[in-house]
């Protein structure tokens, strides 16, 4: 088939190698534009680009699809097919209406469960302990199109947002590819989302990234979790950043011990125990302002950080 496929981070990649090596003409990869990267604010291309590039495909990278001359290509090139897989923007109607079978999306969530730019990290940030991929039509509405296949996989608590990306991005590729062949014959079954099941996971803002140490030791611990290893789920400390990549749950309720939240309650080797609204967690790999990721027993080396230290607030 002619395929045109529009996909952005490292999730998508997979499906756009998989749809190569099976022998599809991919007759053009659309995806976002560059954008500047880490401390020194390098301009770094997506994935999806360094893919296509890789293999010799043409490359559009409109910053608003819908007024770009990007859909004026698309329909010149008349594809069989379009498939997005997290491209990060919404497929106009004058674009969904191009090719004869149709836009699929491959999605990493079970929809209409998670509908939206953050199925994994807010799976994972809400206790789930299973998530999956769903291939979809395209509708004009946020992720609202019939569905036509499904694989589950579960969430373990040794699972981040960073393992469930690489097994659901694995997972969807596969799907992907034993799910063309009823799309391109005509034979495919598809099924109306219910409405009534429908859940979001709008894009994270800054204040989801916030701890609240008021909250359950489990609901941090999922958390941290689902930020890592991207953004980094974050406190206070001194007044400054403070963020979180890994930590243990020492105890899941109260034992009675009146803690105030936040309150460091020992630092050792093993790491730095604080309390929580319900329940102890143990930070074992932190990151200071200024400073890389360590484990929690490298920074206390050099840092001043007693029993009875607070977290969250402006001062230790």
């Amino acid at each position: 088939m002619r395929i045109i496929f529009m996909g952005t981070p490292d999730f998508a990649v997979p499906s756009l190698q998989a749809l190569i090596g099976a022998g599809h003409e991919v007759v053009l990869v659309v995806t976002q534009p560059d954008r500047p990267k880490g401390r020194k604010k390098t301009m770094t291309p997506p994935p999806v680009k360094e893919a296509a590039l890789l293999h010799g495909l043409p490359v559009e990278q409109p910053e608003r699809l819908r007024s770009s001359d990007t859909v004026s290509s698309i329909a010149a090139l008349n594809p069989d097919l379009i498939i997005t897989a997290a491209y990060g923007q919404i497929l106009p109607k004058a674009v969904l209406e191009v090719p004869r079978l149709g836009c699929v999306n491959v999605h990493g969530s079970l929809l209409p469960r998670y509908r939206g730019g953050a199925p994994i990290q807010r799976s994972i940030m809400n206790g789930e302990q299973v998530t999956g991929v769903t291939i979809m039509y395209m509708a004009e509405g946020l992720d609202t199109g019939d569905m036509i296949s499904r694989v589950e996989l579960p969430i373990s608590d040794e699972d981040t947002s960073g393992t469930m990306f690489e097994k659901l991005s694995a997972a969807g590729a596969e799907l992907l590819m034993a799910t063309l062949p009823s799309i391109e014959d005509g034979t495919v079954q598809a099924a109306v989302q219910n409405e009534a099941d429908a859940t979001y996971a709008p894009n994270l803002t800054r204040e989801d990234e916030r701890i609240n140490w008021s909250g359950s030791a489990r609901s941090i611990f999922n958390q941290v979790r689902g930020l890592s290893p991207m953004a980094g789920a974050f406190t206070l400390w001194n007044g400054e950043t403070f963020k979180l990549w890994a930590c243990q749950i020492i105890e899941a309720k109260k034992d009675g011990a009146d803690v105030q939240p936040g309150t460091v309650i020992d630092a050792s080797s093993e790491g730095i125990l604080v309390g929580t609204g319900d329940g102890l967690l143990l930070l074992t790999t932190v990151q200071p302002a200024g400073k890389r990721a360590m484990p929690a027993a490298e920074f206390l080396k050099g840092a001043k950080l007693a029993a009875g230290s607070q977290f969250g607030g402006g001062q230790s």
